[in-house]
């Protein structure tokens, strides 16, 4: 806050300009303003609206939540009776315009300001009260004015809440002017220098682009102010320039969310969305809860030595100490200590590359990106083939023991520590990503001591076995039981990637899921023709042969799983009374009656519907119905019987007046195109 003033100050200081802007003309009151109730009875627990309206003399303006510069919003001071409670001012949608700092976002004419009254269930019918609001605005023209009145408005208790019908239009119009806020929308913002990239990606097809962005946030501009707005795929991206630096050379926004409204034919309310690349204030866990995180963290470090990647190496190493030690314990035990060290500052570079990555990225929002989501899945898939024994991944580390014992020095034990971490972590894969999930949400300090925990444990044998090496002969021979505890831990990598193909599924939509899946099936093929022909021990040309064939079912498999193309064909669910009303409407119509398990239907919305398809359905109108006969649909049955078709694929186009036109079971774009043609 003390920052924030210091940056405004030094913006007056350095701008003549803001000192004409601020100047106070007398106060005398401009505008008027009136405190209107929408309910003339209200009850106990409902919730109620209020409207502050102001009427504002020609040529002079309010302003929004966030002026666009230094000039005062308005707010209201309530004085309640107990248990009320009034929620924020609802904003209207500003208009963009020239000011002193760039653009401002203000009110001109008879702007309204909801709020919403929650009244406590302890109300008795036939009582009155009385709410009391101090509001105050400020209003400019060549010079500014600050104005407030005070208001009181008084309400009866009844039985039930009942508005007033004379305040209905005012509160209708009001509703009617502050921006939509329509379901399905997703948003995500990254910073990127001086800019911050706003991702807009509406639920239906990209139509009538939006001309502004007014943000909620000062120091962030809006797209009039220098940014831009273009369409990247399926969604908007708007370039939002900020500012970074004042006359003080003082950092300006400084916050970690954007929310604002998108200017457009329909304005859309943009949600508090996170801005990754800014840092994120996290709250620190109380002491009961780190512990247990702690606690599986060191559980999951001393799992890791259970792993045939590391097993093998313990009793090795810990020899190799006392060889270079001979039968002096304390330097034993230093070369334990200094291994340690090696696994600890293993675990601290991971750790900071994580970290980094969390502030760059922001948590949970990369899993907003489909490419991000489909790497994720990809290695975790891979590492469960992995480690289930499809195939071998650095298969140097059954060697490691020897490498390991060949070094000398502490210098050396340090550095086998550092390789004992990289050799274990592709079988740290289940434990890493319970780890990452459970530290991405922790405050710096929390986050590297999580870390740390799990580098305590993948160290901690090495530690008690240099300070007492006869445990050594008390570990478990290894043997055949290694291999089946890592293959049991693929199932927990197993599950992950069915997880983040379940998050995929809901950012490509179920009806491109098909792909993704034989994908995964075809890199599945590819690992076990790696894992099973491409071996040492095999000849040349059977070594070659695996490799072309592994590279073309990795490649084949990579190909389907990423995300696909776009498309804008927007589809509404299928009935017969939508149907006969779009006719009557003179619209004409496609139907698809297709369903999931439909392997013809698939392919057709592969290939049939191209951008010049979907072009032409826009041009003639053309809305499209989808009719799902994945589950049993008595209705898309009979409509079946009608058109004389039994089985499904089916698609069809109506027009009013015209005979149904069905199209070939298997479409090509050519089919669909010249059936529109004969609309």
């Amino acid at each position: 806050m003390l920052r924030t003033s210091l940056s405004l100050a030094s913006l007056l200081v350095f701008s003549p300009a803001a000192w004409a802007q601020l100047e106070r003309a007398p106060s005398t009151p401009a505008s008027r303003a009136e405190l209107v109730s929408e309910a003339k009875t209200i009850a106990a627990g409902a919730t109620f609206s209020l409207a502050l309206k102001l009427d504002h003399p020609a040529g002079w303006h309010s302003y929004y939540q966030n002026s666009g510069g230094v000039e005062q919003a308005p707010a209201i001071e309530w004085k309640l009776p107990d248990g009320f409670s009034a929620g924020p001012i609802q904003w209207p949608v500003p208009a963009v315009k020239d000011g002193v700092f760039g653009k401002s976002f203000v009110y001109s004419g008879r702007p309204v300001f909801l709020i919403d009254v929650t009244a406590p269930a302890t109300l008795e019918t036939g009582e009155t009260l009385t709410l009391t609001a101090n509001a105050s605005w400020q209003i400019c023209e060549d010079a500014c004015i600050n104005e407030e009145k005070s208001f009181t408005v008084t309400l009866p208790v009844g039985a039930t809440l009942e508005n007033d019908p004379a305040a209905s239009e005012l509160f209708a119009k009001a509703r009617a002017s502050q921006p939509a806020k329509p379901a399905g929308w997703t948003f995500s913002a990254q910073s990127d220098g001086g800019e911050i990239l706003l991702r807009a990606k509406p639920s239906g097809p990209l139509e009538n682009d939006p001309t502004d962005f007014v943000p909620d946030q000062p120091f962030v501009k809006s797209v009039s102010s220098g940014g831009s707005i273009t369409r990247d795929g399926d969604a908007w991206l708007l370039r939002l320039p900020r500012a970074t630096k004042d006359a003080l050379d003082n950092d300006l926004f400084q916050g970690n969310s954007l929310s604002g409204i998108l200017i457009g034919t329909r304005s859309i309310a943009v949600p508090e969305t996170r801005v990754a690349g800014v840092s994120q204030q996290v709250e620190s866990l109380s002491f009961s809860k780190f512990m247990p995180i702690l606690g599986g963290m060191l559980l999951g470090g001393l799992i890791l030595n259970l792993m045939p990647c590391v097993f093998p190496v313990i009793g090795l190493k810990i020899m190799g100490f006392v060889q270079q030690a001979g039968s002096d314990r304390k330097k034993i035990a230093l070369h334990g200590v200094i291994f340690a060290l090696g696994v600890f500052a293993s675990f601290g570079v991971l750790s900071g590359i994580l970290f980094a990555a969390r502030e760059t990225i922001g948590w949970g929002y990369q899993l907003q990106n489909p490419w991000v989501v489909a790497v994720l899945m990809l290695l975790m898939f891979v590492l469960a083939l992995n480690m289930f024994g499809v195939f071998e991944m650095g298969t140097s580390a059954t060697s490691v023991g020897g490498s390991l014992v060949a070094k000398q020095g502490l210098a050396g034990s340090f550095f086998s520590g550092v390789l004992a971490t990289v050799l274990a972590t592709p079988c740290s894969g289940p434990f890493l990503g319970v780890a990452i999930g459970a530290a991405f949400g922790l405050p710096a300090t929390q986050f590297f001591l999580a870390f740390a925990a799990m580098a305590a444990g993948l160290a901690l044998p090495y530690l008690i076995l240099s300070i007492f090496p006869k445990l050594i002969d008390f570990l478990p021979r290894p043997g055949a039981w290694m291999e089946s505890f890592k293959q049991s831990m693929s199932f927990l990598l197993f599950a992950a990637a069915g997880y983040l193909l379940w998050v995929y599924a809901g950012l490509i939509d179920l009806d491109n899921l098909l792909s993704p899946i034989l994908g995964l099936s075809a890199i599945a093929v590819a690992c076990w023709i790696h894992g099973r022909w491409n071996l040492p021990h095999r000849n040349r040309k059977t070594r070659t042969t695996a490799l072309a064939l592994s590279l073309a079912f990795a490649v084949g498999g990579l190909f389907l799983v990423k995300p696909p193309q776009p498309n804008s064909l927007a589809w509404e669910p299928w009935s017969q009374e939508r149907v006969e009303a779009l006719l009557a409407e003179g619209q004409p119509v496609y139907i698809d009656f297709t369903a999931q398990w439909c392997a013809t239907c698939q392919v057709n919305k592969k290939r049939a519907y191209t951008q010049e398809v979907i072009a032409l359905m826009k041009e003639k109108g053309v809305v499209a119905l989808k009719a799902d006969k994945t589950k049993p649909n008595p209705e898309i049955e009979a409509a079946l019987k009608k058109l004389g078709r039994t089985a499904i694929p089916v698609n069809v186009l109506l027009a009013p007046g015209k005979d149904p036109v069905i199209l070939p079971e298997l479409l090509s774009p050519n089919d669909v195109l010249s059936a529109l043609k004969g609309l």
